[in-house]
């Protein structure tokens, strides 16, 4: 199915102030950019274990979701919310932090595995289904401890260039809406920083374990 039907736009996180604005939340960060981007108001509603917003694109209705469990419970809420609102995993599309992509990029995709990412893994086993699109926000490469790094807030040097990937990022969930995914990642998947901003170094570009050990929270 093609993305311009999709129906849910979910972002992944951890709920609480103590992660508010860290590289794992990448996810809330697309949610709350794209609330302003969309034309229209949307209603916030608490259900399901998330925070939710009702609207309409085009006139259509459009759902979007930020779960409230930890990370790796995500698809307990985005199950229930799609059972409610009879919504098909190709319908849902799903934005999140991923370490394999370097700071600065972003990476729109149909399906396939979880690269390794817990609420992936949730949501996969929730929804009986990897079938959902999927856009990852690049959190830069995590080194030898991966679980501090996902859950630590971006350097200053590395703020500004996450914030340009997000604005972007919402601009690609916004044109797969009106267009539809293979244009949005023929449009996006080659998308980089203005020329006039550089990814600091310390962020690389080296491949890291996103499976690594299993995490009790995130």
């Amino acid at each position: 199915m093609e993305l311009s039907r999709v129906r849910l736009i979910v972002g992944l996180g951890n709920p609480g102030a103590e992660y508010a604005k860290t590289r794992h939340n990448a996810g809330f960060e697309l949610i709350e950019t794209l609330l302003k981007k969309l034309p229209g108001s949307f209603e916030k509603f608490n259900k399901y274990n998330g925070i939710g917003f009702r609207g309409r694109f085009r006139g259509r209705e459009l759902l979007l979701q930020m779960p409230q469990t930890y990370m790796n419970l995500s698809g307990k809420a985005v199950a229930g919310l799609a059972a409610a609102e009879q919504i098909q995993p190709e319908e849902i599309l799903v934005a999140y932090d991923d370490v394999d992509i370097p700071l600065g990029r972003m990476r729109l995709r149909k399906g396939g595995s979880s690269g390794g990412h817990h609420g992936i893994d949730s949501l996969i086993e929730c929804l009986n289904s990897a079938a959902f699109a999927r856009l990852r926000l690049g959190i830069g490469a995590a080194g030898r401890n991966q679980i501090d790094h996902v859950l630590s807030r971006f350097d200053a040097d590395e703020q500004p260039i996450f914030d340009q990937v997000v604005d972007a990022a919402a601009d690609a969930a916004v044109c797969a809406l009106a267009r539809g995914l293979g244009t949005a990642m023929n449009s996006f998947n080659g998308w980089s920083m203005p020329s006039d901003q550089e990814e600091p170094e310390h962020s690389g570009e080296q491949k890291s374990n996103h499976g690594g050990t299993g995490f009790e929270k995130i």
